[in-house]
């Protein structure tokens, strides 16, 4: 049985995130309509899962209606990162077509509204909240998906976004990854392993503990290291750094990146 609201309850923060302006505009009229239903309260709206994150960071928002296509990040990446939000909202996801993601909402117990939005399938999705937890890694791991095109890291109490463009390399570190960009390094709570199966096209692995950007090696130089495994360190674009390339892996490497023009 759906659970229902007390009617004392706070209406329900809803987030509304799409890239299409007047979808948007549908869902904010069916809600409007539905609220002396179901309280709720439009609090905030985004064109895309990068700037939907921002506002879940900085506001309190129940649930976020979200389209799955959009540019810049999507709508299961952007599920994908909410796992590092202190509390993040329900997801109910909305799409126009994808037969196939459909099937796979059913399979891992997340609800999804299929466009055009109809008014008496918002309110059973709506009505479900109460009884919704956060998505899992096993639910999100069931959901269709590409490779992200940001990482992320909680820092200080704030929900960072990395694009995956400027990284220049990933180094294990213990338990964690470090994430180097031109500007900083960042920490990630991600297996290196994981990372070089999902962006095996951008990344090439130099040593068992350091992945890096195809694009960001401008050379090589002999190793003047102690590292008895490394024979060489590859040079790379808007950083000093000098990482060091395995026996194992140098033939590979140089194989790459002269094929590449490097």
């Amino acid at each position: 049985m759906n659970a229902v609201f007390a009617p004392s309850a706070p209406p329900v923060a809803v987030l509304i995130v799409d890239d299409e302006a007047p979808a948007r505009a549908r869902l904010r009229d069916l809600l409007a309509d539905l609220a002396a239903e179901l309280p709720n309260q439009v609090v905030a709206e985004a064109e895309n899962g990068v700037a939907a994150l921002g506002l879940v960071s900085a506001l309190k928002v129940d649930v976020a209606l979200v389209d799955i296509r959009m540019p810049r990040m999507d709508g299961i990446e952007f599920a994908r990162h909410l796992s590092q939000v202190a509390q993040p909202p329900a997801v109910i996801f909305v799409t126009a077509y994808d037969a196939y993601a459909v099937q796979a909402f059913e399979l891992s117990a997340v609800d999804y509204l299929l466009k055009p939005v109809r008014s008496a399938r918002l309110l059973a999705a709506l009505r479900k909240l109460p009884q919704q937890q956060p998505l899992s890694t096993a639910q999100l791991a069931r959901l269709p998906q590409s490779a992200r095109s940001h990482l992320s890291c909680h820092e200080r109490g704030r929900l960072l976004l990395i694009p995956v463009a400027g990284i220049i390399y990933l180094k294990a570190d213990l338990k964690y990854v470090t994430v180097r960009t031109c500007e900083r390094e960042f920490l990630v709570d991600e297996s290196l392993t994981h990372l070089e199966q999902e962006f095996g096209e951008q990344f090439i692995r130099l040593h068992r503990s350091v992945l890096v950007a195809r694009d960001a090696i401008v050379g090589f130089a002999r190793s003047a290291t102690d590292d008895a495994e490394a024979q060489w360190q590859a040079l790379l674009r808007d950083v000093s750094d000098r990482l060091p390339v395995s026996r194992r892996q140098w033939p590979l490497v140089k194989s790459l990146v002269r094929r590449s023009g490097g």
